[in-house]
Order: structure tokens, then sequence, then C-alpha cells
């Protein structure tokens, strides 16, 4: 390990004393030290981090007592704190609030971290003392969360590779390390892509588009230095901008610019990323014994294999593609009694969808949003919380944060200190686009006494303009929620051991948590809590109540179609059994094509910007958003039933699922909160599908 230290670039510390890193943070409650965290502490930090780790196992291997729990698998669970803590916060802060610096330490950090990671994972002699625990689980007397946690923790071996030969270990390393590469620059490109499409306007281009997004428009123009108006390719951007221009031809810009991200075969190209990702995922999962990586990825899931969950995406497919040609029918209805002279085109979807939904519900997003301020949706949120699990949120303006609009609060239930939440909620371009839940320390118990987790939410929400404020789109309130649910899933966990924790769970499972909090975001009920009109402080009238409603299941043929496209493509990718060379282009044509997506709708995520499985966790596991739907949809009848703030069953799920993490099997724990397995039926109900 003596050699990682000649490859870091930065300052040489003075003493170590002068890293945040290397010791606890001197701050309430242990929080990061962003105040004095600088990017030259980063490196040295890693570098000690992996010494001390790789220390830290060897006295494991080394200690001549006979293996037991706590030499042995507790030892390992509580091995790599220091190397853990730079990670959280370097790789958090890189997503949100990157540079070039910061970009140029993960590119040198992360094989180094691979590799580290595969050395510990490939480790013979210590696997060797886990697997003797684990094959004396009942002799040991082993049980509850020590026996979940040995057997997570040996299983994880067995899916390294551990077991395989020497030769095929190396070429697993090889393997990692390039899929490692490949992905960092993956998300860079997407990054960059993003940042660089801008389409400039003049007051001559900006028909049918509302005053709050003129104004949001102007102001992104001044950020970038440019005069009039801009269009970016955020979402908070462009997709108000092509639901309300009534210039076809800048819709069409917009929506090519976005769809085409990474594609231009210039230096942010990611055909050749993908296409080598796909190839090294295949060849790794046929390394550790399975056909595809596909069969890989889901032999841990809740699904099991990729035909358990083409089977149920196949099963929504049918009737949303129905849904969406009737929704394409009503749409060019009204083009033709515009007499707009054209079939409608990609482009053309998000300004006649509005245009129909106002026709069938006089609903438009322009109603909607003076009632979604971000800081009432806020409030909302944390009424729910109460409501349901008796939790409240303190803000805290003493805590260092990495970026001025960062809000710090801790989360209390009753006496007890919950955890502690940092949002981060506004666009900027040094923040990759979507919206996440991370952590920056996660839940355990330490001598007996709870670590309270520290958790991190990142959106990409309009920043206010002038005197109007952050104005929320529904999708951008159910977003909110959605991201909420998964904070609220680390920040409510329960468990002895941090890898048995909060969303350490089946990818198919995780975001059951997070879809369920939707359910709550435009209830009738809730609304009434937290949608007051930003101008007027009129609370949300019962008619546009009503309209909401009523328009609850309105683009669902749009919106499940483009999300059942992404989904399939990406299993598509990840079913592959042989190392072919792609074209890329075509390979994505023929998926689509062979499922009948119709032109007018494209992939939610396309194949060179599709960053949840080329540079993030889902991998083949797209579809894990659905199957948690089915899962979200039939546990929220429960609460439709009894109530939805009703006491006694928001504590069953919160005491059987929310607090649980990986202590249980995904489904054992589904069964024990609803007493039965999921039906898909709610889902479909919920989605105006059936």
């Amino acid at each position: 390990m003596a050699a990682l230290g000649l490859m870091c670039a930065c300052a040489p510390q003075k003493s170590e004393e002068m890293n945040p890193f290397f010791a606890e943070y001197d701050t309430p409650y242990a929080v990061p030290a962003f105040d004095k965290i600088k990017n030259e502490h980063y490196m040295p930090a890693f570098v000690e981090g992996m010494k001390l780790h790789d220390e830290e196992i060897a006295a494991i291997v080394n200690n001549s007592e006979e293996p037991t729990f706590e030499n042995t698998i507790l030892a390992y669970e509580n091995s790599g704190d220091m190397l853990n803590r730079v990670s959280y916060v370097f790789f958090n802060v890189n997503e949100a609030h990157t540079n070039d610096t910061l970009n140029a330490i993960a590119e040198e950090v992360t094989p180094l971290i691979t590799a580290h990671s595969d050395n510990i994972a490939l480790n013979e002699a210590l696997f060797a003392r886990i697997k003797s625990v684990y094959d004396r689980m009942g002799e040991l007397g082993l049980e509850g969360e020590d026996a979940r946690l040995t057997e997570v923790i040996y299983k994880g071996f067995e899916r390294s590779g551990i077991n395989l030969p020497a030769d095929k270990k190396e070429k697993l390393k090889e393997i990692n390390s390039k899929l490692a590469s490949l992905s960092l620059s993956f998300g860079n490109n997407v990054l960059k892509e993003t940042n660089d499409f801008i389409l400039t306007l003049t007051e001559d281009d900006l028909d049918g588009l509302p005053e709050d997004l003129k104004q949001a428009m102007a102001a992104d123009a001044k950020a970038l230095g440019k005069e009039g108006y801009v269009v970016t390719m955020q979402k908070p951007s462009w997709i108000p901008f092509v639901t309300y221009s009534t210039r076809r031809d800048l819709r069409e810009a917009a929506i090519k610019g976005y769809v085409t991200r990474a594609n231009h075969d210039n230096a942010n190209d990611n055909k050749s990323n993908a296409a080598q990702m796909v190839n090294l995922r295949v060849e790794k999962a046929q390394l550790l014994g399975f056909d595809t990586w596909g069969a890989y990825q889901l032999d841990e899931n809740m699904a099991k294999t990729p035909e358990a969950a083409y089977d149920l995406m196949y099963k929504v497919w049918t009737p949303a593609l129905k849904k969406a040609k009737e929704e394409l029918r009503d749409m060019q209805k009204i083009a033709d009694r515009e007499k707009a002279g054209y079939k409608l085109e990609a482009w053309d979807w998000w300004y006649y969808a509005e245009k129909l939904r106002a026709e069938k519900y006089a609903l438009s997003e322009e109603i909607t949003k003076p009632y979604f301020t971000l800081e009432n949706t806020t409030k909302g949120i944390f009424a729910v919380c109460d409501s349901l699990y008796g939790i409240s949120f303190v803000e805290r303006t003493d805590m260092p944060v990495f970026h001025p609009d960062v809000k710090v609060y801790e989360v209390w239930d009753g006496e007890t200190l919950m955890g502690v939440l940092y949002c981060d909620y506004f666009v900027r371009e040094s923040k990759r686009p979507g919206a996440w839940m991370t952590d920056y320390r996660g839940e355990k118990y330490v001598d007996g006494v709870r670590q309270i987790p520290v958790v991190s939410l990142t959106c990409n929400f309009p920043k206010p303009v002038g005197d109007t404020p952050s104005l929320l789109s529904i999708d951008d309130v159910k977003t909110y929620f959605h991201e909420f649910g998964h904070c609220l899933h680390s920040l409510l966990t329960d468990v002895k051991y941090g890898t048995l924790a909060g969303t350490n769970v089946q990818h198919d499972f995780v975001e059951l948590f997070s879809q369920i909090m939707e359910r709550w975001a435009m209830h009738p009920d809730v609304l009434k809590l937290y949608a007051v009109h930003y101008q007027t402080g009129e609370v949300i009238p019962e008619d546009i109540v009503k309209k909401i409603e009523a328009s609850s299941a309105y683009g669902q043929g749009f919106a499940t179609t483009e999300f059942l496209a992404a989904g399939i493509l990406d299993m598509d990718w990840h079913t592959r059994t042989a190392v072919e060379e792609y074209d890329v282009n075509a390979f994505e044509k023929q998926a689509m094509d062979k499922i009948g997506l119709i032109k007018e709708i494209y992939p939610r995520y396309c194949t060179t910007y599709y960053n949840h499985i080329f540079s993030g966790g889902y991998s083949a596991g797209y579809y894990a958003y659905l199957w948690a739907e089915v899962l979200d949809a039939d546990a929220f009848e429960s609460f439709v039933e009894n109530g939805i703030f009703d006491a006694e069953t928001a504590k069953a799920f919160r005491e059987k699922m929310l607090s649980k993490g990986n202590t249980r099997d995904a489904m054992e724990l589904f069964k024990d909160f609803k007493g039965a397995e999921p039906s898909v039926t709610p889902l479909l109900k919920s989605r105006g599908l059936l």
C-alpha cells in the first residue's frame, strides 16, 4: 500500500492534526466538518484510510484464536471507519458540488479504492475465518441480527469471487478496475453534456411561456453570462419550456438536445463507455458462474431472475402502451382542431398533453404551481412525518455545510434524536441531474448506544427568482416526497449493525419506502396541510383539489410507457450472453422496435445518458421501481382502508418494515406487515391501467 502515497498530487500535510478526516469531527453530533475540509485533505485521508483498513484486516487474519463472531464477523464489520468517513463525504460532495479538482481526485482515487476493495473481498485467509463462523452458526448459538450479519457478509464474499481460482481472481480485479473508471467517465460526460447544451433565446422566442418561467430563464441567462433568456438541460428549465412554448422548432431543439446527450461522437460521447461496460459485465457475470449480468444482479433481489422482471414489465407494458396511444389520439384531435397541419412528434407531446389536461380537467401547472412553494411543501412533508410517526424537524443554522444553499435539520422522535438531515434543494451546474438520497454516516449501535445517522437529500428544484419563491410542479412535489421516503428509511432505522441498516436492502425492495411516501403528496387531506398560495395566503381551493384528484391517473400511458421502455432497455443490455461489438444506437432502436414503442415517445433514459445503469447502482435494476410499486401500492391499501394517518397502521409499518433494514428477508418483512404476498392489482388501479 505504500505506493499509494506516491500517487497523491496534493500538497503535503504539515501534520495529521490539520486534516479533519484524521480524527472524529469536532462538530455537533460529529457531522462532517465542511468548514474545515479542503480539497487537499481528501487524497491523504484516502491513503491513510486504506492503510488503516489493511491493518485492521491483517489483525483479523493474523488472530491466532479460533474464529468467533466477535473476533471475525464483528471485527470485519467495524473495520474501515476512517476510509468510510472520507468516502462518504468526498463522493457525496463530488456528486452535488463538483469542480475540476474533485473530478481529478475522483479519477485518481477510484481505481485505488476498487483495487483496495478487491484485495479484501478476495482475501482467502480472511474468508476462511468468515466461513468458519458461518459454518458453525448453530454451534455458536448465533441468531437474530448476529446470524443475519454473518450470512450477509459470507454471501457477499461468495458473490465477490472469493471461490475463483487465482488466475480468474486477477481477471476479476482487472474487470472491476475498468468498470469503475468507465462508470466515472460515463457520469462526468453526462454532466458535461447536460451543462454544455444551452438554447439562447430573445424576447421574440417566448410566446406562450408563463411569467415565472421567463423570469427563471432570464436569471439563468444572467448566471451564465448571456444576454436574453436560456433553456438548459436541467429539468426545471426544459420541461416547462416544452410544455408551454408555442414555438415547435424550439421545442424540437430542446427535446433533441436532451435525448442526444453524450451521443455526438465528441469527447463526451458515451457510446463506447456503455458498450465496454456491457461487455465487461458479461465477462464478470460468467466468471462468477452466471449466464448474464442480469442473472447475477437479480440473484439476490426479490425478483430472483431477469425472466421474472421481464414478466412484470410486460404485464404492465400492454395496457400502458394502449393507454399512451389513446392519449396520442386525443392530443392529435386537439392539434387537428387547431389546424396545426402536422402529425404529432415527441417534441409535441408535453405541449399537447398540457392542452389535453386543461381541456379535460381545467387544470394546468400555471394554476397549481403558486400553491407549491418549496417552503410550504417542506412544511407539508414535515407535517406528514409528524402525523404518521410523531417525528419533528428542527433547523440548525450553526452546522457546517458544503454549499450556502444547504439546510440542516435535527430529526426528533419525542425526546429521542433520530438523526441529522442535510437538504440541498436547488439546481446548479456543479450538481449532477436528478434527485437522490445518500448517507454521510449510517446508523448502528456502538457499545450499546445508537449512533445516529447523518442523511443527505439532494434535488434539482428551480431557484427563487426575485420576489418569486421556488415554485414546484406536481412532479417536483412527488419527487420531493419520494426522496424523503428514502431519508426516513435511513433516519428511522433501528438495527445493531451498519451493514444491515436503512437502505442496505434488496434493490427491488428499497424503492417501496420512497414510493409509498409519494402516496401522501397529492392526497386531498394532505394538500390542505401545505398547499397555500404564495401571494394570497389562500389554502388550495376545493375545486383545484378535486381536479388534481380527478387527474391523478392522467398521462399514465405516457409516464408508464417511457418508464417501462427504459426498464426493458436496461434489461436487454444486461441479458447479453457474449462479448460482442455494438452499434449502440442500432441496438437501442431494435430493442424499442421489438416492444412496439411508438416514435412519439422516447425511453425515459436513452443509453448514452442512462446514469442509473452506467454510473449509478441500478444496472439490471431499473425495473425495481415498478416491482417496488407493486409492493407500495398494496401496502398503501392498508392506510386507505384504515385512514391515511391511522396511528396503528403507521406504527405497524414503521416497526415491521421501515425500521428493520435488512435484518430479515424483504418478502418476510412485507408479509409480516401486510399478512399476505403482494398483488399487482392495486398498482394497475392506481395508474388507471385496469
